[in-house]
């Protein structure tokens, strides 16, 4: 699927699936708007897009805080600055924190885990709406998890995690009803744990992949080209996965 005319935002891009996403994207033709937590991070992965040959140009690389409000609104002028649009945004970022156990994690790390994960996929999504709404084909596309399922209890994620997931399934639920009349699909994923291999590998798109391996970021990256592909006239609202 060719994106040379889209602008694509991608949150929390600095490392993991957030990396993956930025490589597919601009392998795709796509311009990017990638952020981190530093500006060192965004900019490691800015320079790997550009050794691959993507024009300079078209790779920006962004500091945003998702815990901080004024990071956030930051992040968005400097893309407004740069683009009166965009077409794509993912809300890939959130903190994650392991424990099934409810005692062992501090309040600190309780309220980073739920600022990063339901208030910063807010706090996001209400910043970049305007330059959304100004796209001919708007789609906003979030990482919830299966830990956001109703009745999900396979993770060893802490409870956290769990209310910070379940709060931004409850969100992208209600986005995708008020936004629909003005044109903006709103695409949740909800995987399960799944294997991040390094997309630049021949490897990865090449290895079998059968019903008894693990999900795979490729399978996720698939979901979000063929979602955000279709006709206008199609809305995606979720991916859901069997788990294992």
């Amino acid at each position: 699927m060719a994106l040379e005319h889209q602008r694509v935002v991608i949150t929390a891009a600095g490392r993991d699936f957030g990396r993956t996403l930025a490589l597919s994207f601009a392998a795709r033709g796509a311009e990017v708007h990638l952020s981190a937590r530093t500006p060192e991070a965004a900019a490691r992965v800015r320079e790997e897009i550009i050794g691959q040959g993507h024009d300079p140009a078209r790779v920006h690389a962004h500091a945003c805080d998702l815990t901080d409000p004024a990071s956030v609104r930051a992040f968005a002028a400097a893309v407004a600055a740069l683009s009166g649009h965009i077409d794509v945004l993912v809300n890939n970022g959130a903190r994650y924190q392991h424990g099934p156990d409810l005692l062992s994690a501090s309040d600190e790390d309780v309220v980073e885990t739920l600022a990063s994960g339901a208030t910063g996929t807010v706090l996001v999504t209400k910043a970049f709406l305007p330059l959304l709404l100004e796209s001919a084909r708007p789609d906003i596309v979030t990482m919830v998890s299966a830990c956001g399922e109703h009745g999900n209890h396979r993770s060893d994620a802490h409870d956290a995690f769990y209310a910070a997931k379940s709060a931004q399934a409850g969100f992208t639920e209600t986005l995708s009803r008020r936004l629909r009349g003005r044109g903006v699909r709103v695409i949740s994923l909800y995987p399960p744990d799944f294997d991040n291999h390094d997309p630049l590998s021949p490897a990865w798109e090449d290895a079998p992949r059968t019903a008894k391996d693990p999900l795979t970021a490729q399978s996720l990256v698939d979901c979000v080209f063929f979602a955000i592909g279709q006709p206008r006239d199609c809305f995606i609202k979720a991916f859901h996965f069997e788990q294992v």
